[in-house]
């Protein structure tokens, strides 16, 4: 997302207001309460879950203070041809690839490698439209919610029924033709694999500046140096987008040498969605998927020993915490919710929930974690998350949503 007000509305992008004051009561209810889930996380789980909770935290401060959104950046260029949102993304790949290709490699941690077929295609593809219609993407939908948000949190609900949908289909879409895993990666060396994917990716940047540049004359700038002190901004927010690339790189690699794995989210929402039905009484081992290891397993313990489901609430508390010190939190719901907008939020959260069961990942899980891995359906996610994100773009105005 190119502005902070974009990231708080999902909507529009409008001029920055004077820099408010610390809200200290949000501040405060957001310390207290993550500080009392943290200690429950210690109590039940274990430290490395407690770290992993406070890189979740880090994760939403990053994503709010910085407004760095995926769904934005992609309608800014699709629409206007302003690449800066996605120039950084590109930028954020490219480091993820230099830190955690040789950590995987070097068999320190498990790459996201999933396999690549038509439910990939079709995954990303509803999950790109989703997010465009629900107003943000797997970790912005987490964040906007975490810094009240009203409409984004009708999103979440959708995104977790659909998550669990999705996942009473999964096993039915697998049995179809598919090429398996495929590591690229392992095909080269972990130098090769680096200086392929860092290529192809700048590469990219450089043919979005250009496309942007032979539109309007000029090419936004990824600036480093912030607008007013680098103390407050860094505490109260309005991050250069560069500090967020260097934010999300750097927690992004802790949390792989932490949990063994890159970050995810939407495998919190199942979880969340399962637990909620089986509380409501159905018996979720009817379904084959719940029957797999991992997810029987996590479906058994508590979420506060699912990794997933533990840096999901942190980054929750974090976004709560960063726009109490914006000032900013609930900014985003005073507009007016109609029929038609609601209807959106539902559709594309429940397109966003599906789609990343079927993609084994939303733009975290699969797009993130799944290039930065080396992965070719991060890639296959990427191409078809976009065409998806170019329909969903076509349809927002049916809902009465701007672009």
């Amino acid at each position: 997302m190119s502005t902070l007000a974009e990231a708080i509305n999902g909507e529009t992008v409008r001029d920055q207001p004077a820099r408010p004051r610390v809200d200290r009561f949000v501040v405060g209810v957001a310390a207290i309460g993550a500080l009392v889930l943290g200690g429950l996380i210690w109590q039940v789980g274990s430290p490395r879950l407690v770290w992993l909770y406070l890189i979740g935290g880090g994760l939403g401060v990053a994503l709010y203070h910085a407004a760095f959104g995926f769904t934005a950046g992609w309608r800014n260029f699709i629409v206007r041809r302003r690449s800066r949102g996605l120039r950084a993304q590109l930028l954020l790949l490219s480091a993820a690839s230099v830190l955690f290709i040789p950590v995987i490699a070097g068999g320190h941690a498990n790459g996201a490698i999933a396999p690549v077929g038509g439910y990939i295609v079709l995954g990303s593809f509803l999950f790109g439209l989703g997010m465009q219609l629900g107003g943000g993407c797997g970790s912005g939908t987490l964040f906007t919610v975490g810094a009240g948000n009203r409409r984004m949190l009708m999103t979440l609900v959708a995104f977790i029924a659909g998550s669990v949908l999705g996942t009473l289909h999964l096993p039915w879409w697998l049995d179809s033709p598919g090429l398996g895993p495929v590591d690229l990666v392992a095909s080269l060396d972990p130098l090769g694999g680096v200086l392929l994917q860092v290529s192809v990716l700048l590469a990219l940047a450089w043919v979005l500046a250009a496309v942007e540049r032979d539109r309007h004359g000029n090419v936004e700038r990824l600036s480093l140096r912030p607008e007013g002190s680098w103390l407050q901004t860094l505490i109260t927010g309005g991050w250069p987008l560069l500090w967020g690339v260097i934010a999300l790189a750097g927690l992004g690699l802790l949390t792989l040498l932490v949990s063994g794995a890159p970050w995810g989210i939407t495998f919190a929402f199942a979880i969340w969605g399962a637990k909620a039905l089986g509380a409501l009484g159905m018996d979720m081992s009817q379904f084959t998927y719940w029957n797999w290891p991992y997810p029987a397993q996590a479906l058994e313990q508590s979420v506060l020993v699912n990794v997933t489901s533990v840096m999901a609430l942190g980054l929750l508390f974090g976004a709560m915490i960063a726009a109490g010190l914006a000032g900013r939190f609930n900014a985003g719901s005073q507009n007016r919710l109609g029929p038609r907008n609601v209807s959106a939020a539902v559709i594309g959260g429940l397109c966003m929930g599906y789609g990343a069961r079927l993609a084994f990942g939303c733009n975290i899980g699969a797009f993130f974690s799944g290039i930065a891995s080396g992965s070719l359906h991060g890639w296959v996610w990427f191409a078809f998350g976009f065409l998806g994100s170019i329909v969903g773009v076509a349809l927002r105005p049916r809902f009465g949503m701007s672009n």
